[in-house]
């Protein structure tokens, strides 16, 4: 049901983009970015998507509601006297309480398995988005450092110079940087 879900939100997204006017290659990036979603929903075990299928119940105001009605209807049971009906769980409805506490155990479980798998897919993001920003630090690094030949060579010596796209121009240490946040952060 929640890939079904997807599937059609996916659609919907993509729909909605070719209405806006949206140009090809920004589809052609929310087209992966859905893919990779889809991708990632798919390779869940059964576990997983009993979980999330859980999580998302419970999560719902329907979820709340049913649970107020069921101790409504439980307490008046329990505590009106009604004809025909015993009294099976009688005040301070222990039972009841039994219950609620066993559901609670079922219900953190299920909640700690989606933030888990959640947890996991947000790392794998991370990660991609890193490699990304690297990359993207590279190309712009080579950019730079072939747009000063050029301006160096139409006579543009002034820009070609300058101390700023000098140094934007030559290759930044990842490892280095992240020494030096490291090392500049406050400690608790």
């Amino acid at each position: 049901m929640a890939e079904d879900k997807t599937a059609s939100n996916s659609k919907s997204v993509m729909e909605e983009a070719e209405q806006a006017g949206v140009q090809g290659h920004v589809r052609d990036h929310i087209d992966l970015v859905v893919k990779h979603e889809q991708e990632f929903l798919a390779q869940r075990t059964p576990t997983e998507k009993m979980g999330d299928r859980m999580a998302s119940l419970i999560g719902s105001l329907k979820y709340v509601f049913a649970h107020l009605i069921l101790f409504a209807v439980w307490t008046l049971w329990n505590s009106l006297p009604l004809p025909g009906l015993p009294h099976f769980d009688p005040f301070p409805f222990q039972f009841l309480a039994t219950l609620f506490g066993f559901e609670a155990i079922l219900v953190a479980a299920f909640i700690l398995m989606r933030q888990s798998r959640i947890s996991r897919r947000s790392e794998e993001r991370d990660h991609l988005m890193m490699q990304i920003l690297l990359l993207t630090e590279r190309e712009i690094t080579a950019v730079l450092g072939v747009d000063r030949q050029i301006a160096e060579r139409i006579g543009l010596h002034k820009i070609a110079s300058d101390e700023e796209i000098s140094q934007l121009s030559e290759h930044t240490s990842i490892d280095e940087l992240a020494q030096g946040i490291k090392e500049s952060m406050p400690i608790e």
